[in-house]
């Protein structure tokens, strides 16, 4: 059986011990902050902000991870770490360490001087004493804070046919939204000629003038030319430090850099296409959101063979009452997550995250409401992100009125609104 062959039946039907993945050891970069989450993320890190009501953005990295038959991985956090360190411990603990399998919480430790980390490859650089140990032939970066389905096996077996020293994941963007990613320009056998961080003029891609491959933060190394590398950039004072802007565009002339087509090793439905997410703003982040409450999303999380896991809080059913003096409680083209009490209110495509309370008359519509939020009665709200621990009072209103959302709130370029616990305390 070719690897090529091996792939595409894992693909298929992924099992849980294929010799490519077990000689791989994972690297999960989650330390990043998000600013362009704005206030999303003043007290957590991008990957541990809420999704899909139930989950964090870091559970599809770790899922794509178990679900292709990784099982050492390392996590490796920095920015306002406690909550995606406690979401961790406590949703991701179930690995077999007496078989070798973990997920190992990394918080910078500034092992190799008076620093934290300086940059995706410095992360990694001052963390090789956990890939050392390990003893793996391989390894597999990404980035923790993507939404995506992937099978990494297919990638994996991708890379050995290929003969590639570095495999670089990709997939096509917009022109107008390249400038925010890694682009690369390919040869027809797919290695990798050019490699730029964020340009300001993307190069397209020949067959499709209006779109940039885009790096998807996904790369699979050799770990010995890995680790002789990572040195020489260190020893680089004028580096950042980073794969995107230092090792990948240095790798390219001397070694070989080979590009893997996201839509080779992407999970999805014969009906569905590729699915993969940048929510790194806030209106990419609401929309990627609102879209799982159309009639058949995009992305697929009820695909029971490549479950998106996480930590599962035992929570009583989701309850719809009806108020003595409002309408019956009810939930249209919405997901309601477990512990919610909605009490003679009606929600229309939204998301309602655990232990969400809504009274008496409100509404909401084409909204994002986040953990423990408690809504009064009588509450209108449009196209509204609200944080975790809100209080909305009785008769409060967001979303209908532009500029006085503006006084009060944080509203983005497409006029979503997001509301936070301290932006209320400021407000009322």
């Amino acid at each position: 059986m070719t690897l090529h062959r091996a792939a595409t039946e894992l693909n298929a039907s992924p099992p849980r011990h294929h010799p490519l993945t077990q000689d791989t050891f994972a690297f999960v970069l989650a330390g990043g902050r998000g600013s362009r989450l704005q206030q999303l993320t003043d007290e957590r890190a991008k990957p541990a902000v809420p999704f899909a009501g139930k989950f964090k953005i870091i559970d599809f990295a770790l899922s794509n991870c178990v679900n292709s038959g990784l099982r050492r991985i390392a996590v490796l956090t920095q920015y306002k770490a406690q909550s995606l360190i406690r979401h961790l411990e406590r949703g991701w603990g179930f690995m077999a360490a007496s078989l070798g399998e973990f997920v190992d919480v990394v918080p910078a430790q500034q092992r190799t001087g008076e620093r934290w980390y300086s940059g995706t490859a410095d992360a990694i650089y001052q963390n090789l004493d956990s890939l050392r140990s390990e003893n793996s032939h391989r390894v597999l970066i990404l980035a923790g804070d993507h939404v995506y389905k992937m099978d990494y096996a297919v990638m994996l077996a991708e890379h050995e046919e290929s003969g590639a020293d570095v495999t670089v994941a990709c997939v096509e963007v917009p022109l107008e939204e390249a400038v925010h990613f890694g682009v690369m320009e390919v040869d027809p056998a797919g290695r990798v000629l050019a490699f730029a961080e964020k340009p300001l003029d993307p190069q397209p891609i020949a067959s499709n003038p209006t779109h940039a491959l885009a790096s998807m933060g996904v790369y699979i190394f050799n770990t010995g030319m890995l680790i002789d590398q990572l040195a020489i950039d260190a020893a680089d004072p004028d580096s950042c430090h980073d794969f995107g802007r230092d090792l990948l565009p240095r790798l390219i002339g001397s070694h070989r850099v080979i590009a893997h087509r996201f839509e080779n090793s992407c999970v999805r439905g014969a009906d569905r296409a590729p699915y993969w997410r940048d929510v790194g703003t806030v209106d990419a982040y609401w929309q990627a959101n609102i879209a799982l409450t159309e009639r058949q999303p995009e992305l697929d999380l009820y695909d029971d063979d490549w479950p998106i896991l996480s930590q599962q809080p035992q929570l009583p059913p989701a309850r719809f009452t009806g108020a003595a003096d409002a309408s019956p409680g009810m939930a249209c083209d919405s997901l309601v997550s477990s512990g919610c009490v909605v009490d003679g209110a009606q929600i229309r495509s939204s998301i309602l995250s655990p232990r969400v309370r809504v009274g008496p008359g409100s509404r909401i519509e084409d909204s994002l409401i986040l953990p423990s939020v408690v809504i009064g009665r009588d509450v209108q709200l449009r196209r509204v992100i609200v944080d975790k621990r809100c209080a909305l009072p009785d008769g409060f209103t967001a979303g209908f009125d532009p500029d006085e959302d503006r006084r009060r709130f944080h509203v983005s370029d497409r006029g979503i609104v997001l509301i936070t616990a301290s932006m209320l305390g400021e407000a009322m």
